[in-house]
């Protein structure tokens, strides 16, 4: 595989984190939303089982000290293309710094779980269609 081409896949894979991330983040927030709103479709099931989850691998991974897989593919990629860290464009560029904070990994663990327990609190109180909850029918 050519340089470009691995590249080109590496910043593929970039793009479907940042589609990852800002599923997990923007769903929560539709999720709150929507329940003030009245969307039906915040109460898919299949929607929440899907966004439970995604951000359940975050913080099992976080947890486990372990990075995920679409980090590693995407670094194996630019490894092998033989690029530095972000030799890519202005979009590889930018999403690499919105996605990759350096912060100690301990500041990770607690807002990964942190955003888990509340993804997760979310099924109580508004809890998906054919699931109960607490205070989610109100």
């Amino acid at each position: 595989m050519s340089q470009s081409m691995l590249l080109l896949a590496a910043d593929a894979i970039l793009v479907l984190h940042a589609l990852f991330v800002a599923f997990v983040v923007i769903g929560q927030v539709l999720v709150f939303v929507g329940r003030a709103s009245h969307w039906s479709w915040i109460r898919n099931p299949w929607f929440r089982i899907l966004h439970l989850a995604a951000i359940a691998v975050v913080v099992v991974q976080s947890w486990a000290g372990a990075s995920g897989p679409l980090t590693r593919w995407e670094l194996a990629l630019r490894t092998r293309a033989g690029a530095g860290v972000y030799a890519g464009d202005f979009i590889a560029h930018w999403l690499h710094k919105a996605l990759y904070y350096e912060f100690p990994p301990e500041v990770f663990l607690v807002c990964y779980t942190l955003f888990g327990m509340l993804v997760a609190a979310s099924w109580w109180f508004i809890p998906p269609r054919g699931f109960s909850g607490g205070h989610g029918q109100r």
